[in-house]
């Protein structure tokens, strides 16, 4: 069996995707890279190198010394980072797919994953229950970078027969890593504020309804994708999947049955104007037909899990 390679291990998704593959496949099948000199501590004990994934010739010589055969590229600047940093943003959101789907034009790499976005939706997509195909005009460096790759990953499959796998992931909260950047980072931020200081001041307006996913149901979607049978597969550009969908204050209200105490205010910056160009809902039922995707975790079990966690980090530290 060949490894499996994550570049951008040391991010949100990269982090936990990492303790999940070690966990089905074994420590000594999975490598970790990262444009960071060090690991986070949860991942030490994987094999772990420094790569830049713009570097052609070093990502080329790492597949081909350690046998990789699947790689999983999650190197990207998110959403609100991108807005700051337009073309460095573009290079690296495009020019690191180009040299994956290269390396697997050639025969180097058997299967790629590349996450795209929520953000590839905009002002005049269909907000509720967002179809698999529909109007997309993103307004964001980052949204237009990810619409693009679903077209060069398309592309790539249909032309030299590279098995690219995609999905739109919406926006991910987890415990285990701090946020990265993106707009949907507010759901995550908010848990913290909440265990730490007892208040939480939200960058979005109290009524915007954003689609969202806890991180357990982001990685296991991942790896179903990565393990269905490719002649299941109709999408090849990437896949909407849904998880949750709420507001700022339905998740203040949520976190206040924990913690009564908890207050919460509204300060809209420049991310707001992003989240009203994003869905309120999608449609995933090409991901439930094809390969059986379903989630387990709703705001309630979400939140529970989250305050719990974190609670514990707090006495910890």
């Amino acid at each position: 069996m060949g490894k499996k390679l994550v570049i951008g291990s040391s991010g949100q998704i990269g982090t936990e995707l990492i303790l999940d593959l070690v966990n089905n496949f074994g420590v000594d099948n999975v490598i970790a890279t990262d444009i960071k000199t060090t690991p986070p501590d949860v991942i030490k004990e994987v094999t772990f190198f420094t790569l830049d994934v713009l570097d052609a010739d070093k990502l080329y010589k790492l597949i081909k010394e350690h046998n990789v055969d699947e790689v999983y590229l999650l190197a990207a600047l998110l959403s609100a980072t991108a807005e700051k940093k337009v073309q460095p943003a573009w290079n690296l959101n495009m020019n690191g797919l180009f040299n994956v789907l290269d390396l697997a034009k050639e025969g180097h790499i058997k299967k790629v994953f590349w996450p795209s976005s929520i953000a590839i939706f905009g002002a005049s997509s269909q907000k509720v229950m967002t179809p698999q195909r529909t109007i997309s005009e993103p307004s964001t460096v980052y949204g237009i970078s990810k619409l693009a790759g679903e077209r060069w990953c398309e592309y790539y499959h249909n032309n030299y027969g590279v098995d690219v796998r995609s999905l739109r992931y919406p926006g991910l909260i987890s415990y285990k890593s701090e946020p990265g950047g993106g707009t949907t980072d507010y759901a995550v931020d908010i848990f913290h504020q909440a265990i730490n200081k007892g208040m939480y001041s939200s960058f979005l307006a109290h009524d915007v309804r954003l689609p969202m996913m806890y991180m357990d149901d982001a990685i296991r979607a991942t790896r179903e994708l990565m393990q269905s049978d490719k002649n299941n597969l109709t999408i090849r550009s990437s896949y909407n999947v849904s998880g949750m969908s709420f507001t700022p204050k339905e998740i203040g209200l949520e976190i206040q049955k924990h913690l009564p105490n908890f207050t919460l205010d509204f300060n809209p910056d420049f991310r707001n104007k992003i989240a009203l160009t994003w869905p309120e809902s999608v449609d995933d039922a090409l991901a439930k037909n094809d390969w059986n995707w379903r989630p387990k975790f709703d705001l309630e079990a979400t939140a529970s899990i989250m305050l719990k966690e974190l609670s514990k980090q707090s006495v910890t530290n």
